[in-house]
């Protein structure tokens, strides 16, 4: 069984009182295990920025617990959790640098506020420049930086103090697709290597399909759906998740004609089987293909398909009941 190293109870964020409140995150319950790669991701306002910086008491939550590495944050007095906050390692979108420290200096930083010697903090952060790429860079200064640059400096400095968590915020909503790859990738080399735990919080899918192993989908500051990325991905089952995986496809099909429009999803077992085609065959009569996408998750290819079937009510019966037979997820779309 997987071993849990953030456990998260009940907690509930408000803003203001009586009549002016504002319920941020409504009673959350979640464990991310030790080792993993977890997504927090929402649409903007849904609630993911206030609950990370709940994980590490930035903010305080109204209500619940917050338990790190089997340590409760929330029972902690000032002295005790700034050094629990130790283990929690953070990097954000804007990299937060301090423009006046050249990268060297930036990494040791944080040692030098933990009272390691200049020296030794050195040797560290120099150790920290070549894990993330970036040794021949470290007398530079931010200014000198590219985005992807600096943002490996960022990560550099949050894991000086040898944090268990790596929590990151929006890390990559500044960088170019190229760039963000390449930071990614780096990010699930650390997890490989160090065996950091890494939690991601971002808006795009595309972000969490690249690395994570779960995910959780927060909506109007409630959790509306958690699993693997491949069961989200393949079969969202709340509207949350649906405008996350499918964002695009409002825009993209013209749900016009008679025809049903029957939305198709497909997993590493039937992406490479010709379904469609032999349903089609079988059942004497075309279908038009209006939307298709396919992805590679964790080595598998899982996609979705958006089909107009014909408009004769035996011939849908006798396509469907195909594709019961062939187990694959469809639900109907267009016209609600």
């Amino acid at each position: 069984m997987a071993e849990t190293i953030i456990k998260i109870e009940g907690l509930t964020k408000t803003f203001g009182i009586g009549d002016s409140a504002v319920t941020a995150l409504d009673d959350i319950n979640l464990e991310i295990y030790k080792g993993e790669i977890f997504g927090i991701i929402g649409l903007s306002g849904a609630g993911k920025s206030t609950l990370v910086r709940c994980m590490n008491l930035l903010e305080r939550p109204t209500e619940g617990r917050v338990i790190v590495d089997g340590m409760d944050l929330t029972s902690l007095p000032e002295k005790d959790l700034r050094k629990a906050r130790q283990s929690i390692g953070m990097i954000f979108q804007s990299f937060n640098l301090l423009m006046q420290r050249t990268a060297l200096e930036n990494v040791c930083f944080p040692l030098e506020l933990a009272g390691m010697s200049r020296k030794a903090a050195r040797e560290r952060a120099k150790e920290l420049l070549r894990i993330v790429g970036l040794e021949e860079k470290a007398n530079n200064y931010p200014a000198q930086l590219s985005g992807g640059q600096q943002q490996r400096v960022a990560i550099a400095r949050a894991l000086a103090t040898n944090p268990k968590v790596l929590i990151c915020d929006e890390a990559t909503s500044a960088l170019d697709p190229t760039t963000t790859l390449s930071i990614l990738e780096l990010l699930k080399n650390l997890n490989r290597d160090l065996g950091v735990t890494v939690v991601v919080i971002t808006h795009e899918m595309r972000v969490v399909e690249q690395i994570c192993n779960r995910v959780v989908v927060i909506d109007h500051s409630r959790i509306q759906e958690i699993g693997t990325i491949e069961e989200v991905f393949r079969n969202p089952k709340t509207e949350a998740a649906r405008k996350l995986v499918y964002p695009q496809t409002e825009h993209t099909v013209k749900f016009s004609g008679k025809g049903k429009f029957l939305r198709l999803a497909f997993n590493g077992n039937t992406t490479d089987r010709p379904i469609i085609a032999e349903m089609v065959l079988r059942c004497g009569a075309p279908v038009n293909i209006a939307f298709a996408d396919t992805k590679v998750i964790e080595g598998k290819m899982v996609g979705h398909m958006i089909l107009q079937l014909p408009e004769e009510p035996e011939i849908v019966q006798k396509m469907l009941d195909y594709l019961d037979s062939q187990n694959v997820i469809y639900s109907e779309e267009g016209r609600k």
